[in-house]
């Protein structure tokens, strides 16, 4: 009786991924990047330069989180298994024109990215602690005035992102280790419960500072190696491009044909960037930006979604396009793939610095979902009681996932972060009229040749703000002044 009824939920999961992640997410997502793009007028072209100064100025010390180390945590989350193992599944399963339409909704969620986290910061709060709080499930609350849609999304995002993705990047970590040394599966998952409870009990502060060393180095050596098969292969690079072309738009055969790469490169794009899923905004409501306005934050997260999917997936794509592992049958699909490409252009020790890279994406990956999670726990809860018991879960779930395999759990949380993203959508679509206000007020001050600021004063139809937040410096002065004569 119990195993039918778990056939009947896994089939009934199984069935509703297909239908979100198959269909109905793809189409919502696209239509909302294409939305935003056009409406917000190519902003990530027109403006990608400033994006990528305000990465490297977000740096600058400041009170609170800096822009550049939630940029490091939201890069944390994004990247993970899902840039290798998935780059190469969509490969596998659409051909090389896969990683042209992966290119074309980062280009496409760069948009969305930047009016969710707009929104995020906009509508951010102060906990008790003196630490910024916000995404989605708060703007919902403040500025559509639905705290129900708000504690759906909350919801979903802490079944998703705190146990289900955290237990599977901890079985990937596991299986690393295991395959590449021959460790105890269960000793690797006890170090990383305890790594992984020194930083998140620190708050959302120590997760940012963890981000902020972790993510740099991981990046810069996964795409050094990349850089080397590249140089290694720099003859075939032509080739590679038009294969990738061609097979996107139908000139020539590919695995799946066109509509196959089509549907795979977005589908893996979109599962790898989270642009529009409203992950990320999470932390970017975090920060204190730099400029101190609400679409500065919206910029540097915009940069996020190209390093993510135009840089970093493109890295793997080339380690396995330009390795010829493609032009014979060899069996292997995902991270092994990716595995046996390393192996052919630079020999068996690259086996262990793909281990390595693996240990350090998903432990990334494991504090920054969880910062994620502790918003939301906030939103719903504001009792510390709550929040210590919910750390304790997530390391309990961290342990099974060390030493479990949670087909059914990744499955369930694919169906938890489909729904997200689309209770995400609709809000920010409703909500996308204050974006598209406090981002043009943001480059018209840049226009004007002064430092952008924001001042909720100027906006009177942005109403149920955080109170102090967003009153300009020089405006909180005037006011002060006036109620002492």
């Amino acid at each position: 009786m119990f195993e039918k009824l778990m056939m009947w939920i896994e089939s009934a999961i199984n069935y509703t991924n297909g239908l979100l992640w198959g269909s109905v997410l793809i189409y919502v997502l696209v239509a909302a990047g294409v939305l935003f793009t056009l409406r917000l007028g190519f902003i990530q072209f027109r403006l990608f330069g400033h994006g990528v100064k305000l990465v490297i100025q977000g740096r600058e010390k400041i009170d609170g989180i800096s822009s550049f180390q939630v940029f490091c945590t939201s890069m944390a989350a994004r990247v993970g298994t899902g840039n290798m193992a998935g780059v190469a599944v969509a490969i596998t399963v659409g051909g090389a024109g896969a990683i042209f339409w992966m290119w074309l909704i980062a280009m496409l969620g760069m948009a969305t990215a930047f009016i969710e986290s707009t929104l995020a910061q906009v509508y951010k709060v102060k906990d008790s602690e003196g630490q910024y709080r916000g995404g989605p499930a708060y703007y919902m609350e403040r500025g559509l005035g639905k705290r129900w849609m708000g504690t759906i999304f909350s919801i979903l995002l802490i079944i998703a992102f705190g146990f289900a993705f955290n237990s599977v990047q901890a079985n990937t970590m596991t299986d690393a280790l295991n395959n590449a040394f021959g460790f105890d599966k269960t000793f690797i998952g006890l170090v990383i419960v305890l790594a992984s409870a020194y930083i998140i009990c620190g708050g959302l502060k120590k997760v940012a500072k963890a981000s902020e060393l972790i993510v740099p180095v991981m990046a810069v050596a996964y795409l050094a190696i990349a850089l080397l098969v590249l140089v290694t292969n720099i003859e075939q690079v032509p080739a590679a491009l038009s294969l990738i072309v061609k097979s996107a738009l139908g000139w020539e055969e590919a695995a799946g044909g066109a509509m196959g790469a089509m549907m795979a490169g977005i589908a893996r794009g979109l599962f790898s960037n989270e642009a529009g899923m409203g992950s990320a905004a999470n932390i970017a409501a975090s920060a204190t930006p730099n400029p101190n306005h609400p679409a500065s934050q919206g910029f540097v997260q915009m940069i996020g979604v190209f390093v993510d999917t135009i840089v970093i997936c493109s890295s793997s794509a080339a380690i396995i396009m330009l390795s010829g592992v493609l032009d014979a049958p060899n069996g292997q699909e995902g991270i092994g793939l990716l595995q046996l490409a390393l192996n052919n252009e630079l020999g068996a020790w690259s086996s262990y610095f793909l281990a390595f890279a693996i240990i350090l994406f998903c432990f990334s990956s494991i504090i920054a979902n969880y910062s994620y999670a502790e918003s939301n726990v906030m939103f719903l809860t504001k009792s510390k009681k709550v929040l210590f018991i919910f750390r304790g879960l997530v390391l309990a779930m961290v342990m099974v996932g060390s030493v479990a395999s949670l087909s059914l759990v990744w499955n369930f949380a694919d169906v938890s972060m489909g729904l997200m993203a689309l209770v995400n959508i609709a809000a920010i679509v409703m909500l996308s009229k204050v974006a598209y206000s406090v981002i043009k007020d943001y480059e018209l001050q840049l226009k004007s040749g002064v430092t952008p600021t924001f001042d909720s004063t100027k906006f009177p139809e942005i109403d149920n703000l955080e109170g102090g937040i967003w009153v300009n410096k020089n405006q909180k002065t005037a006011k002060s002044s006036a109620e002492t004569n």
